[in-house]
C-alpha cells in the first residue's frame, strides 16, 4: 500500500486493521467452539488487545471524516493494543516452551480447596488447560506464536498507517 492510495482512501487502513484483528480473534473462538481446544489463561488475554483494536479501528473510521489527526491517533493507538497482544503471545510461546513460568493462574483453578469434598468438586467441575502446552501447532509455531507473528504485524502496520496520515496531514 503507497502513501498515496492511503491519502486517497484513509479509512482503508482501519477496515484492514479491523478485519485482521476480527479473523484472528475469529480464528481463535473457532478453534475453541468448534475445534474444541480449549484456551488457557493466556489465550484468552491475548484475545482482549484485539477486542481493543477492533474497537479503536472502528472508532477511526468514524473519526476520520470529521478529523484524520483524531482518526490516525485512534488507528495508531489501536496498533499499540496489537502490539499488547504480541507482548502477552510472547510471554506465552515462552511459557510453552519452559523458558520461564507461567502465572499462577496457568494451570490452576482458583482457591486452595479447604477439603478433600472441596477438591473433588473442583477437579469435576473445570477442567484446567495448561499455558505450558501446545495444544495446536502449524509450521512447528503454537497458536500463541501465530498471533505474535500477526499481531506484531498487523499492529506495525497501524501504527504505520496512522503516523502516514498524521503527517500527510501537516504537509
Amino acid at each position: 500500500m503507497t502513501a498515496t492510495s492511503l491519502h486517497a482512501r484513509p479509512g482503508l487502513p482501519a477496515l484492514l486493521v479491523a478485519a485482521g484483528s476480527a479473523a484472528t480473534l475469529g480464528a481463535a473462538l473457532l478453534s475453541q467452539y468448534v475445534g474444541g481446544l480449549a484456551p488457557c489463561v493466556l489465550c484468552i488475554w491475548q484475545r482482549w488487545p484485539h477486542v481493543a483494536a477492533i474497537a479503536l479501528a472502528g472508532l477511526a473510521l468514524l473519526a476520520l471524516p470529521r478529523s484524520r489527526v483524531a482518526g490516525a491517533g485512534l488507528l495508531a493507538l489501536g496498533g499499540v493494543a496489537l502490539w499488547t497482544s504480541a507482548g502477552i503471545a510472547a510471554y506465552h510461546v515462552g511459557v510453552e516452551q519452559h523458558w520461564w513460568a507461567g502465572t499462577a493462574q496457568c494451570g490452576t483453578t482458583g482457591a486452595a480447596p479447604t477439603s478433600l469434598e472441596d477438591l473433588r468438586r473442583m477437579v469435576m467441575a473445570a477442567p484446567v488447560t495448561r499455558c505450558d502446552e501446545v495444544a495446536w501447532s502449524f509450521l512447528g509455531l503454537s497458536m500463541a506464536g501465530w498471533n505474535f507473528l500477526i499481531s506484531l504485524g498487523l499492529g506495525a502496520f497501524a501504527v504505520a498507517a496512522g503516523l502516514r496520515t498524521l503527517l500527510g496531514e501537516r504537509r
